[in-house]
């Protein structure tokens, strides 16, 4: 299993834990991760998971009741009303054709790259694309399953996440690059700065990781730090973005601000207490309004002193 592969596997054990999944959708996303049943049940124990209840020693007439999924949010999302997103495709390494949703400022104050969770580019990835607009500073969110035919190809998102555990950093790394190609392009003479959430919060580490000399400024998101984080090829500024319940990526963060000190880069890692993990997807069960607000001011905040 590889980092990134364990990483998503331990997200999925995690949700079950919380309360969003049922054991049994655990199950099958780790499944779908290459983890056989008693793998699966190990993680899930380790992550902190009661043990299956044991199956009643008589056949019970009672039908037990669905599985059932929590319901959507509906809470505002922080920042403005997003302006809209066009789809866009542009030409991508080895031949390949990358897609992406571009939101253009009115008025530009630098250009943003934006990278999605482990569930591909989605609905909210583009708003939060839309919101930067409207702020300012024109947004380009990838879909890093262009080559598998993007991620509206995959009917089940929990076959989208492992196919994303499939494709090697160095692929990401080549695909993000060219995303930041077409990004300048588009917002030519504008700086060029890269946001990333949970998975692609980890991708933005990875990019800073890659020597890419063309980032001004970069917020990662509560992202995992690749193993052996080398940043001394970047200059950019870094904020870093924690949530004080999320203790498996928080038992990264010492060592990513060790790696941008050894890098001499300006940075400032942030803690929003009380919150936990993907505390600013307004879509997700564990949307926090106030800290997702105030995080969404930091990120302004950052861009307009190093991007605008």
């Amino acid at each position: 299993m590889t980092p990134i592969q364990r990483y998503l596997a331990e997200e999925v054990a995690l949700d079950h834990v919380d309360g969003l999944i049922p054991r049994r959708e655990a199950l099958r996303r780790l499944a779908l991760l290459g983890l056989g049943l008693p793998a699966a049940t190990a993680l899930l124990a380790a992550c902190g998971a009661p043990p299956e209840p044991a199956a009643p020693a008589t056949p019970s007439s009672a039908t037990p009741p669905p599985a059932t999924t929590p319901p959507a949010t509906t809470a505002s999302p922080a920042g403005p009303a997003p302006l809209p997103t066009e789809a866009i495709t542009f030409p991508g390494p080895e031949g390949s054709t990358l897609q992406a949703a571009w939101a253009a400022a009115t008025d530009p104050k630098g250009a943003v790259l934006v990278i999605h969770e482990n569930r591909g580019l989605t609905d909210h990835i583009r708003s939060v694309a839309g919101r930067l607009a409207a702020s300012g500073y024109s947004a380009l969110a990838i879909d890093l399953l262009s080559r598998e035919g993007g991620t509206a190809s995959f009917t089940d998102t929990a076959q989208a996440t492992a196919r994303l555990g499939e494709i090697a950093p160095e692929r990401f790394v080549a695909d993000m690059k060219a995303a930041l190609g077409e990004l300048a392009g588009r917002a030519e003479g504008a700086k060029l700065g890269a946001m990333g959430f949970c998975f692609g919060g980890g991708m933005t580490w990875l990019l800073l990781s890659s020597s890419e000399p063309r980032l001004a400024a970069a917020v990662p998101f509560y992202g995992p730090l690749p193993d052996d984080a080398d940043m001394t090829g970047t200059k950019a500024a870094v904020l870093g973005v924690y949530a004080e319940q999320d203790d498996r990526v928080n038992a990264t963060r010492d060592a990513a601000e060790a790696a941008l000190r050894r890098a001499g880069l300006t940075h400032e890692v942030v803690t929003f207490p009380g919150v936990g993990h993907a505390f600013f997807n307004d879509t997700g069960q564990r949307y926090d309004a106030e800290a997702a607000a105030q995080a969404y001011q930091r990120v302004l905040d950052w861009f307009g002193r190093h991007l605008a």
